[in-house]
């Protein structure tokens, strides 16, 4: 490698350090206000999804009960049924929920699946604040929506 490369190569580093630096006093910069008003904003916007593809379900699988959910666990909705079959009784649900804002700086989205009493999966998805793609997170939600509506549509 001859000298110029190098040099070029230790300039490229040094940009990337100052970029990096930059990045890092943009973020120290974001007050805690901010973060929470920024978190409310993508809580709103992630919870009105998760309700309004929710309230579908309950339209192809009849017997769903839909709820609201707040409070200390998050803000989404929930959907449930109770199967009464020969053998014994079923629990089927769907919970999804975003989490409340914490000193960790995330919007973190919780999922559980049941069906037939048996869980089915407990996902979290999650990212900083400051770097939240709320496109991600609609597309999380309707794959998990979807996921769960296919295994609970394939269990009999």
């Amino acid at each position: 490698m001859d000298f110029d490369q190098r040099l070029k190569e230790a300039i490229s580093r040094g940009e990337r350090q100052n970029a990096t630096k930059k990045q890092d006093a943009a973020r120290e910069a974001v007050s805690e206000d901010e973060l929470r008003r920024l978190h409310s904003q993508y809580r709103l916007e992630l919870s009105d999804h998760i309700e309004q593809a929710m309230r579908r379900l309950p339209d192809h699988f009849p017997g769903f009960r839909y709820e609201s959910l707040s409070g200390d666990r998050g803000w989404g909705a929930a959907i449930s049924r109770d199967d009464v079959r020969r053998g014994g009784n079923s629990f089927s649900r769907l919970e999804m929920a975003v989490r409340p804002y914490a000193s960790t700086q995330v919007v973190e989205l919780t999922a559980k699946g049941t069906i037939s009493n048996k869980e089915i999966f407990n996902r979290t998805h999650y990212q900083r604040i400051w770097e939240v793609d709320p496109a991600s997170f609609r597309q999380m939600i309707d794959m998990w929506i979807i996921e769960f509506a296919e295994r609970y549509a394939a269990r009999s």
